[in-house]
């Protein structure tokens, strides 16, 4: 018999929407990751939708950008660029009371060495103390009156136009100016202390400064610099006398009150001898370069910061600074070293800083080719006026503080009115602008002269102003201070005693090859 199977026909599912070709880029992902990786998606796509939600739901502020407005953040972004520029050379100005700390200690004895630090460390705190106070109000504060300012004593007016200043952003903040001018202030101060070196007393320098800053200085300095003084505006719409950054309103008015109290108080025992000058040398040349190199790099905040505003003429004012120190440098080598036959290092460092004093009134205006005439006739002066008050004058000067500010001060203010390539007389501009230079320069002369004379001839009739000649010759660090820079160093002998060094017998010297 023959057996028969049923074949049962077998039905295929229809095919679901997952299986559709469509999913499965899905599908790969599901069989990748874990069940639990799965169920965050679902998670993360709740928090983005719920995150954006509060985010929409806040009220957009939509900022309208306009012509003005954007006029008014370049302003703000010009005049914050303005005031860092000024506080960086307001550093280095600050800076540069270390460079005349040692180009004066090193060009004095080292048994006067502490004083001399002294006097240059708290000069600058003086000066900032007494321009807080009076000095700052007494040269910017009322700028209408075209003698002498006043008002917002202490710095305590909020409103700029109280010290002549435009509100921020087009003028500098309050503070920033008083910091700026301060510095200013304290050089003119720490040039008189180069002059009077190694002889005077500490008090009468620390009095004699605060009336320099808080009073002579301010003055003369807001004849010149406040927008409506009467030197500034000599000739009225047709200009006036002009000192950019002050050849006359600092280094001239340092060297007058130097010069005054250096003939008041007399020669370092010793200097003159039948008549004749002696050479006094310094004790430490290296740290005198130091100080020259400081104060040029100093210069670079004095001049290029005298803009008040960071723009194209900062760079180029540094040039003409740079070229007439530089051509002031070079010039007082050589002709030192045809004076004297020998190139002298105290001349180098004292024509270089001729030639940044002489720039310094006019860095703004004249040439590069002009910069480097500045520097070259600074740097003839400087030689041959120490060499006036040495042996003509018999002021005696030991660092040529007198040389280098007050005579180059005064050439280089007279220079604006000869390179000044807008006013000045080989530009075509005439004789009127070197009229208003020469007028300038004897007003402020004839008032430092009488009023530094007064304060000391004062000093010296109430305190005495000279150390007694034990203290001198034993040196002011031990008369005045107390103490000794050197202090375990073998000391130096006295150039006019003829004694041995203090502190070292004959016995302590060797020679040879032992040494």
């Amino acid at each position: 018999m023959r057996s028969t199977q049923t074949i049962k026909e077998v039905t295929k599912p229809e095919p679901s929407l997952w299986d559709d070709p469509f999913w499965e880029p899905l599908r790969m992902i599901t069989r990748s990751f874990s069940p639990y990786w799965i169920a965050c998606i679902p998670l993360t796509a709740i928090i983005v939708i719920v995150w954006h939600t509060a985010v929409a739901a806040q009220d957009p502020t939509v900022t309208e950008i306009t012509v003005e407005s954007v006029n008014t953040n370049v302003a703000t972004l010009q005049g914050t660029l303005n005031a860092i520029w000024v506080l960086v050379a307001t550093i280095l100005v600050v800076f540069m009371n270390a460079g005349f700390a040692m180009l004066e200690t090193g060009f004095c004895r080292q048994k006067n060495a502490v004083n001399i630090l002294a006097k240059n460390l708290i000069v600058f705190a003086l000066a900032t103390i007494a321009y807080w106070v009076i000095g700052y109000s007494l040269m910017f504060g009322n700028p209408e009156n075209p003698f002498i300012g006043g008002g917002g004593w202490f710095l305590s007016s909020k409103d700029p136009a109280t010290y002549g200043l435009s509100p921020f952003p087009e003028g500098l903040p309050i503070p920033l100016a008083f910091l700026f001018q301060s510095a200013f202030a304290g050089t003119a101060a720490t040039i008189v202390s180069g002059a009077v070196a190694e002889r005077i007393k500490f008090t009468d320098f620390l009095i004699f400064s605060l009336l320099l800053v808080g009073i002579s200085y301010p003055i003369t300095g807001h004849w010149v610099w406040s927008s409506s003084a009467w030197l500034f505006n000599l000739q009225g719409e047709n200009g006036g006398f002009r000192d950019f950054a002050g050849s006359t309103v600092v280094h001239s008015v340092g060297g007058w009150a130097a010069l005054m109290g250096a003939w008041i108080l007399g020669p370092r025992m010793g200097k003159y001898v039948d008549g004749r000058p002696q050479a006094i040398p310094g004790h430490n040349m290296s740290i005198a370069t130091l100080g020259c190199l400081i104060l040029w790099i100093g210069w670079f905040g004095f001049n290029p910061g005298s803009q008040l505003k960071a723009d194209e003429m900062v760079p180029y004012i540094a040039v003409t600074t740079n070229l007439a120190g530089a051509a002031g440098g070079v010039t007082a080598t050589f002709v030192s070293w045809y004076k004297d036959k020998k190139p002298d290092l105290s001349m180098i460092i004292n024509g270089i800083l001729a030639g940044l004093v002489g720039v310094t009134a006019g860095c703004d205006g004249v040439s590069y080719w002009g910069a480097v005439i500045i520097g070259i006739v600074s740097g003839v002066l400087v030689v041959y006026a120490v060499g006036f008050f040495d042996s003509v004058a018999k002021i005696d000067d030991p660092v040529g503080a007198i040389s280098v500010h007050l005579v180059n001060g005064i050439w280089g203010t007279l220079a604006v009115g000869l390179f000044n390539t807008t006013t000045g007389l080989f530009y075509g501009g005439g004789l009127g602008q070197l009229i208003n230079q020469i007028i300038g320069i004897v007003a402020v002369g004839l008032f430092t002269i009488v009023f530094s004379g007064v304060a000391w001839i004062a000093l010296k009739a109430t305190l005495g102003i000279r150390v007694s000649p034990e203290e001198e010759i034993k040196g002011l660090d031990i008369g005045e201070h107390g103490m000794e820079a050197y202090h375990g160093f073998v000391t130096e002998p006295d150039t006019f005693t003829g004694g041995q060094a203090a502190g070292i017998s004959g016995a302590d010297i060797h020679t040879g090859s032992g040494v």
